[in-house]
């Protein structure tokens, strides 16, 4: 785990330990982002906000924005990235697990980490190398400017290396749809948020998640780092202490907000009272 990301998580548990119990507030802010988050994000501003009626949360969403840019400039309260920025307070409220998936015909039965890197990065051409079918590897990438690309380049160390052939696919109901919907030999590839992935599988839909390293990708493994290919979820805010700021992580921290973010990522460990 990256030095980084242990702090960060240890901020967060210790938040989600001494959570005190917090005053109605009030007021308004902006939260914004670019990537995956956006409907965990809308779940939690509309519970907040039905806590606490005095408050208002405008989720911003837009693929073109620049979140980092807009909170330093004092233009929003609140980023959704996953990547800790110096300068801004990073909390940590759930951790997003990437699926490397493929259409269920495709018998490849797993991959290492190394070889998801050398997969992106275009040195498999075909799928027998990776003891798979002999037809051709198509790889399906994510915007450069995603959360989880950002993420998944620096996780398997190819940081502007994808290969040039891939096609570019921003949302991930639509790469599982291309992906189930390839026609025969079933050659695509992705890599995709678990949450989405796993309630793709747990749905019929015809396609499967490899296990990396020998570890399958699962809200268990995880949670507790065996499944390595993770990335964290985190609130990045500037430093100046803001009372509906601090609500507002205390809350994605709490019991309600974490039940609220596992339906679609996986919540930090629970930690036992002393």
């Amino acid at each position: 785990m990256h030095p980084r990301f242990s702090v960060v998580l240890c901020v967060g548990l210790l938040l989600l330990v001494s959570l005190p119990a917090s005053a109605e507030v009030a007021g308004s802010m902006v939260i914004v982002g670019q990537g995956p988050e956006q409907r965990v994000m809308e779940a939690l501003a509309h519970a907040f906000e039905k806590a606490n009626p005095r408050a208002y949360i405008d989720v911003a969403w837009d693929t073109n924005s620049k979140p980092l840019d807009m909170v330093k400039a004092k233009q929003a309260n609140i980023a959704v990235t996953g990547t800790a920025e110096d300068g801004l307070r990073a909390v940590q409220i759930a951790w997003d697990g990437i699926a490397i998936m493929v259409h269920r015909s495709n018998f490849t039965k797993e991959v290492t980490k190394q070889e998801v890197a050398e997969l992106f990065s275009g040195k498999f051409k075909v799928w027998a190398e990776l003891g798979g079918p002999d037809t051709k590897v198509l790889l399906i990438d994510r915007p450069r400017n995603e959360n989880n690309r950002d993420s998944f380049e620096q996780q398997i160390g190819i940081t502007g290396k994808i290969s040039d052939t891939a096609k570019v696919i921003a949302k991930d109901e639509k790469v599982i749809k291309t992906i189930a919907g390839t026609l025969p030999p079933y050659s695509s590839v992705a890599y995709l948020s678990l949450g989405q992935a796993l309630e793709a599988v747990a749905s019929g839909v015809p396609v499967k998640l490899l296990p990396v390293d020998k570890v399958e990708p699962e809200t268990p493994t995880v949670r507790d780092g065996r499944y390595t290919l993770r990335r964290p979820v985190l609130l990045l805010s500037n430093n100046e202490r803001d009372p509906l700021i601090d609500a507002f992580e205390q809350f994605a921290l709490s019991q309600d907000g974490q039940k609220i973010i596992s339906e679609s990522y996986t919540p930090l460990p629970k930690t036992s009272s002393p």
